[in-house]
């Protein structure tokens, strides 16, 4: 039996309840390099040493000093005009532009950390941004969608036949204007409005002079890997690895894991009912918000998210109300962005026959963990057991796979109807990141830490 403790006050934790905290490496700051920076937190017995890691901060180490002489080349209007009439500048600039790094390997292996060390570092970069590539990508697409509404508005008032056009391509050099060193971290590809433009906007971003460091669970030859259509996406692996090194960090230990060894994780099976302790986390954090409880309403591109139960900036919610209805990877952003600590209730053991209210809670953790959002879980099952792998129908008898099918005019028994979309692999496969990150978010070092930096 474990304690939690909240300011002066602890409470006992009992079954299914886990108790995470907010971390994730963005914490720590340093004007030091990847390298000096790694050597001083294992020394501070905040990391353990690691050869794996040691190898892939080496590769960060070098395009750190390449990016501190680096200074890309500004796109101005003048310039574009001259480049229409001459296809050697953006050659040019191509290769003065270092490659990036592509760091992949299993799950908790500390990729997040050394980019995270590598971009705190880069002081002196003052358009650089450290996104999570989900919320990258959510981003695009929206300004996407606000350029070509632009264009239907300027298209009613011309008459002329209109030219082909590539909204990508003012898209990238917004991004470009905002930043020339991204960070992303969990580069995944799974959906195909994301696979058929990547291609197209990484090239403008790659031809504009962007440096791109990004941490992932698949190597890039598997990234889609079984996706609709997934020829179409090939080119953009081919520009992946032309633009950036491939690097591996796979030491086989999952230091999510490991840190709990030693720490008061709360998570403590018994008969108990788990709702009772989480009304008594509620009412504890509740107290020290100096709210009331009530429902709240969150406007999000044009619609309105409505939570029953709220106290200040702690959201009490269940599973269903967060997984069960149609939520995209925005509007977690939006709870994370409004909410510091969230409850979640009454979570299920998850399997494939609620695919889609998996892949909504992966995106969910993966949002609330990356922007540092205390989590409350109660859930059916031991944490090790979330996920059911057995519990895996076959996909095409599958009631939402049927009518997807059929939207997309796809036969069953054809290759098609066995890629990723039905099959749910991807999830499978982000799954184990979902089970890391909230042994992370477990401990009392992940809750202290957010205390520290409130």
């Amino acid at each position: 039996m474990y304690s939690l403790r909240l300011g002066r006050r602890s409470i006992v934790i009992f079954d299914k309840i886990f108790i995470p905290s907010v971390g994730g490496g963005r914490l720590y700051s340093s004007v030091m390099t990847p390298l000096s920076s790694l050597k001083s937190r294992i020394e501070k017995g905040e990391l353990l040493a690691d050869e794996h890691q040691k190898r892939a901060a080496e590769a960060l180490e070098n395009l750190y000093n390449q990016v501190q002489r680096y200074k890309p080349t500004p796109n101005t209007s003048d310039s574009k005009f001259l480049d229409f009439f001459s296809t050697d500048k953006s050659e040019a600039d191509a290769k003065n532009t270092p490659n990036g790094l592509y760091i992949y390997g299993s799950v908790g292996g500390g990729k997040t950390t050394l980019m995270d060390m590598f971009f705190d570092c880069c002081t002196t970069v003052k358009k650089k941004k450290r996104v999570h590539f989900n919320s990258f990508m959510n981003n695009v697409h929206s300004r996407i969608h606000e350029v070509k509404e632009s264009m239907q508005f300027d298209r009613a008032f011309n008459t002329k036949k209109p030219m082909s056009f590539d909204p990508t391509r003012p898209v990238a050099d917004m991004i470009v204007a905002e930043s020339w060193l991204i960070c992303f971290d969990e580069f995944q590809v799974t959906d195909i409005a994301d696979a058929m433009i990547l291609k197209r906007l990484f090239t403008h971003l790659f031809d504009e002079g962007v440096i791109m460091v990004a941490t992932s669970n698949r190597q890039p030859d598997d990234l889609y890997k079984n996706g609709l259509q997934r020829s179409n996406f090939l080119p953009f692996i081919d520009l992946l690895k032309k633009k950036c090194d491939v690097i591996r960090l796979d030491s086989g230990i999952d230091y999510r894991r490991l840190s709990q060894k030693g720490d008061g994780h709360y998570y403590v099976k018994t008969s108990t009912d788990a709702n009772a302790q989480v009304d008594t986390v509620f009412k504890i954090l509740c107290s020290q918000e100096n709210d009331i409880i009530r429902p709240r309403t969150i406007t999000h591109f044009g619609r309105n998210l409505t939570f029953a139960k709220t106290c200040g900036q702690v959201l009490d919610s269940t599973f269903n109300e967060l997984c069960d209805r149609p939520l995209a990877g925005s509007d977690y952003l939006q709870i994370a962005q409004f909410f510091h600590t969230v409850l979640i209730r009454d979570v299920p053991q998850l399997h494939m026959l609620l695919k889609s209210q998996t892949r909504r809670f992966i995106t969910l953790i993966d949002t609330l963990y990356d922007n540092r959002v205390r989590v409350v879980i109660s859930a059916d099952v031991p944490l090790d057991n979330l996920f059911n792998l057995q519990h895996s129908p076959n996909p095409e008898v599958m009631d939402e796979n049927r009518v997807l099918m059929d939207d997309l005019k796809i036969e069953h028994g054809s290759s098609d109807a066995k890629t990723s979309v039905f099959t749910g692999e991807e999830e499978i496969f982000a799954f184990d990141r979902t089970i890391s990150r909230l042994f992370e978010m477990q401990t009392q070092d992940y809750w202290s830490q957010w205390e520290k930096h409130r």
